[in-house]
């Protein structure tokens, strides 16, 4: 969870009216590292908004997935890998992801 803008901005008013890095992680209990950071942003870009994070595109097809485990209900983890060119963690992944249950009956 990150800081509000709001937050941010009084941390950065509390160091500009003179007072230290240390100082201000005394009082707020935000890193010095973190207050640094929010000095670079501000003088990069003017503005202490929260940035969105970016989501990466899985490796996995989740419908081309869904279909050829519903297709072959008996793969083991190590073979769906090999099919999809990735490593079993990648597909345990994904299965925890979609709601995929490896259960045998």
């Amino acid at each position: 969870m990150s800081y509000s803008r709001k937050f941010r901005e009084e941390v950065l008013k509390y160091h500009e009216q003179g007072n230290t890095i240390q100082k201000c992680h005394e009082i707020f209990g935000v890193g010095t590292t973190t207050i640094k950071e929010w000095k670079r942003l501000k003088k990069q870009t003017g503005s202490l908004e929260v940035k969105q994070r970016i989501y990466t595109p899985t490796k996995l097809d989740p419908e081309r997935l869904t279909a050829y485990v519903s297709e072959n209900p008996d793969k083991y983890l190590r073979e769906i890998a090999e099919v999809f060119n990735c490593n079993e963690s990648a597909v345990r992944k994904a299965f925890k992801r979609l709601g995929i249950s490896r259960k045998k009956n």
